[in-house]
Protein backbone atom coordinates (compact mmCIF):
# COMPACT_ATOMS: atom_id res chain seq x y z
CA UNK A 1 0.00 0.00 0.00
CA UNK A 2 1.34 3.44 -0.92
CA UNK A 3 2.08 5.89 1.86
CA UNK A 4 -0.25 8.89 2.17
CA UNK A 5 2.61 11.20 1.18
CA UNK A 6 3.17 9.28 -2.08
CA UNK A 7 -0.53 9.44 -3.00
CA UNK A 8 -0.63 13.16 -2.17
CA UNK A 9 2.49 13.80 -4.28
CA UNK A 10 1.11 11.96 -7.33
CA UNK A 11 -2.21 13.81 -7.12
CA UNK A 12 -0.47 17.15 -6.56
CA UNK A 13 1.62 16.64 -9.71
CA UNK A 14 -1.53 15.72 -11.63
CA UNK A 15 -3.19 18.88 -10.30
CA UNK A 16 -0.41 21.17 -11.46
CA UNK A 17 0.00 19.53 -14.87
CA UNK A 18 -3.74 19.79 -15.47
CA UNK A 19 -3.84 23.40 -14.19
CA UNK A 20 -1.01 24.36 -16.53
CA UNK A 21 -3.15 23.00 -19.38
CA UNK A 22 -6.23 24.84 -18.03
CA UNK A 23 -8.03 21.51 -17.53
CA UNK A 24 -10.84 21.68 -14.97
CA UNK A 25 -10.08 18.17 -13.64
CA UNK A 26 -7.12 19.74 -11.86
CA UNK A 27 -9.46 20.76 -9.05
CA UNK A 28 -10.48 17.17 -8.20
CA UNK A 29 -6.81 16.19 -7.88
CA UNK A 30 -6.19 19.28 -5.75
CA UNK A 31 -9.05 18.43 -3.41
CA UNK A 32 -7.92 14.87 -2.68
CA UNK A 33 -4.22 15.74 -2.45
CA UNK A 34 -4.95 18.61 -0.06
CA UNK A 35 -7.11 16.44 2.16
CA UNK A 36 -4.28 13.92 2.49
CA UNK A 37 -1.60 16.59 3.04
CA UNK A 38 -3.62 18.11 5.89
CA UNK A 39 -2.73 15.05 7.98
CA UNK A 40 0.81 14.58 6.61
CA UNK A 41 1.86 18.11 7.59
CA UNK A 42 0.17 17.94 10.98
CA UNK A 43 2.22 14.84 11.79
CA UNK A 44 5.52 16.72 11.23
CA UNK A 45 4.53 19.91 13.11
CA UNK A 46 4.11 22.15 10.08
CA UNK A 47 0.88 23.44 11.53
CA UNK A 48 0.25 26.28 9.10
CA UNK A 49 0.95 24.00 6.14
CA UNK A 50 -1.67 21.63 7.55
CA UNK A 51 -4.19 24.46 7.88
CA UNK A 52 -3.25 25.65 4.40
CA UNK A 53 -4.26 22.30 2.97
CA UNK A 54 -7.71 22.56 4.57
CA UNK A 55 -7.98 25.91 2.76
CA UNK A 56 -6.74 24.29 -0.48
CA UNK A 57 -9.42 21.60 -0.27
CA UNK A 58 -12.12 24.25 0.06
CA UNK A 59 -10.56 26.34 -2.70
CA UNK A 60 -10.50 23.30 -4.99
CA UNK A 61 -14.29 23.36 -4.91
CA UNK A 62 -14.34 27.14 -5.46
CA UNK A 63 -11.77 26.85 -8.25
CA UNK A 64 -13.77 24.18 -10.04
CA UNK A 65 -16.90 26.33 -9.83
CA UNK A 66 -15.16 29.50 -11.04
CA UNK A 67 -13.43 27.75 -13.92
CA UNK A 68 -16.69 26.08 -14.90
CA UNK A 69 -19.17 28.93 -14.39
CA UNK A 70 -17.20 32.05 -13.51
CA UNK A 71 -16.15 35.04 -15.50
CA UNK A 72 -17.89 38.18 -16.62
CA UNK A 73 -20.06 36.29 -19.10
CA UNK A 74 -20.58 33.36 -16.71
CA UNK A 75 -19.11 31.09 -19.35
CA UNK A 76 -15.74 30.52 -17.68
CA UNK A 77 -12.71 32.66 -17.06
CA UNK A 78 -9.97 33.67 -19.43
CA UNK A 79 -6.38 34.41 -18.41
CA UNK A 80 -5.79 37.95 -17.19
CA UNK A 81 -3.16 40.15 -15.54
CA UNK A 82 -2.97 42.49 -12.57
CA UNK A 83 -1.52 45.99 -12.34
CA UNK A 84 1.84 46.45 -10.59
CA UNK A 85 0.26 48.20 -7.61
CA UNK A 86 -1.97 45.17 -7.07
CA UNK A 87 1.08 42.92 -6.94
CA UNK A 88 2.70 45.24 -4.40
CA UNK A 89 -0.42 45.03 -2.22
CA UNK A 90 -0.43 41.22 -2.44
CA UNK A 91 3.26 40.96 -1.50
CA UNK A 92 2.97 43.42 1.39
CA UNK A 93 -0.18 41.67 2.60
CA UNK A 94 1.59 38.30 2.62
CA UNK A 95 4.57 39.72 4.53
CA UNK A 96 2.42 41.45 7.16
CA UNK A 97 0.21 38.40 7.69
CA UNK A 98 3.24 36.10 7.85
CA UNK A 99 5.02 38.35 10.34
CA UNK A 100 2.06 38.49 12.69
CA UNK A 101 1.19 34.82 12.30
CA UNK A 102 4.83 33.74 12.65
CA UNK A 103 5.21 35.75 15.85
CA UNK A 104 2.07 34.18 17.32
CA UNK A 105 3.17 30.68 16.37
CA UNK A 106 6.67 31.24 17.75
CA UNK A 107 5.21 32.46 21.02
CA UNK A 108 2.33 30.00 21.52
CA UNK A 109 3.03 26.79 19.58
CA UNK A 110 5.74 24.25 18.95
CA UNK A 111 5.66 24.93 15.21
CA UNK A 112 8.85 24.28 13.29
CA UNK A 113 10.05 27.34 11.35
CA UNK A 114 7.10 29.54 12.36
CA UNK A 115 7.94 32.55 10.17
CA UNK A 116 8.77 30.58 7.01
CA UNK A 117 5.80 28.30 7.61
CA UNK A 118 3.55 31.34 8.02
CA UNK A 119 5.00 33.08 4.94
CA UNK A 120 4.55 30.11 2.62
CA UNK A 121 1.05 29.67 3.99
CA UNK A 122 -0.16 33.25 3.60
CA UNK A 123 1.57 33.74 0.26
CA UNK A 124 -0.03 30.50 -0.92
CA UNK A 125 -3.47 31.60 0.26
CA UNK A 126 -3.23 34.85 -1.69
CA UNK A 127 -1.71 33.16 -4.74
CA UNK A 128 -4.42 30.50 -4.78
CA UNK A 129 -6.94 33.25 -5.52
CA UNK A 130 -4.74 34.30 -8.45
CA UNK A 131 -4.96 30.74 -9.81
CA UNK A 132 -8.73 30.63 -9.35
CA UNK A 133 -9.08 33.97 -11.16
CA UNK A 134 -6.58 32.80 -13.84
CA UNK A 135 -4.09 35.61 -13.25
CA UNK A 136 -1.00 34.97 -15.38
CA UNK A 137 1.55 36.00 -12.76
CA UNK A 138 0.37 33.35 -10.27
CA UNK A 139 3.07 31.08 -11.70
CA UNK A 140 5.79 33.59 -10.75
CA UNK A 141 4.52 33.74 -7.17
CA UNK A 142 4.63 29.94 -7.01
CA UNK A 143 8.28 29.94 -8.04
CA UNK A 144 9.16 31.89 -4.86
CA UNK A 145 6.77 30.01 -2.58
CA UNK A 146 7.81 26.58 -3.84
CA UNK A 147 11.52 27.39 -3.48
CA UNK A 148 11.07 28.27 0.20
CA UNK A 149 8.82 25.25 0.71
CA UNK A 150 11.53 22.90 -0.54
CA UNK A 151 13.75 24.02 2.32
CA UNK A 152 10.98 23.51 4.89
CA UNK A 153 10.16 20.02 3.66
CA UNK A 154 13.80 18.89 3.53
CA UNK A 155 14.26 20.13 7.09
CA UNK A 156 11.21 18.12 8.25
CA UNK A 157 12.26 14.94 6.41
CA UNK A 158 9.50 15.11 3.80
CA UNK A 159 11.83 14.21 0.95
CA UNK A 160 9.13 13.18 -1.52
CA UNK A 161 7.27 16.41 -0.90
CA UNK A 162 10.49 18.39 -1.36
CA UNK A 163 10.97 16.56 -4.65
CA UNK A 164 7.37 17.36 -5.57
CA UNK A 165 8.04 21.05 -5.05
CA UNK A 166 11.21 20.84 -7.15
CA UNK A 167 9.02 19.38 -9.92
CA UNK A 168 6.54 22.20 -9.22
CA UNK A 169 9.28 24.71 -10.02
CA UNK A 170 9.75 23.19 -13.48
CA UNK A 171 6.00 22.90 -14.10
CA UNK A 172 5.49 26.51 -12.94
CA UNK A 173 7.92 27.72 -15.59
CA UNK A 174 6.09 25.79 -18.29
CA UNK A 175 2.72 26.84 -16.84
CA UNK A 176 3.72 30.49 -17.02
CA UNK A 177 4.99 30.18 -20.59
CA UNK A 178 1.85 28.32 -21.71
CA UNK A 179 -0.57 30.72 -20.00
CA UNK A 180 1.39 33.70 -21.36
CA UNK A 181 1.07 32.31 -24.88
CA UNK A 182 -2.69 31.83 -24.39
CA UNK A 183 -3.03 35.31 -22.90
CA UNK A 184 -1.19 36.88 -25.85
CA UNK A 185 -3.33 34.93 -28.34
CA UNK A 186 -6.51 36.01 -26.57
CA UNK A 187 -5.29 39.60 -26.48
CA UNK A 188 -4.58 39.57 -30.23
CA UNK A 189 -7.94 37.93 -31.03
CA UNK A 190 -9.88 40.50 -29.01
CA UNK A 191 -8.37 43.46 -30.89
Amino acid sequence: MASPEIVAVVLAIAYLLLAAREHIACWACAFISSAIYTFVFWDVSLLMESMLNIFYAVMAVVGWYEWRYGGSKRGGLSIGRLAYWQHICIILGALVLAGLNGWLMQRFTSAAWPFLDAFTTWASVLTTFLVIWKILENWLYWLVIDSISIYLYLDRGLYLTALLFAVYLVIAIFGYLHWRKLWLENKQNSV
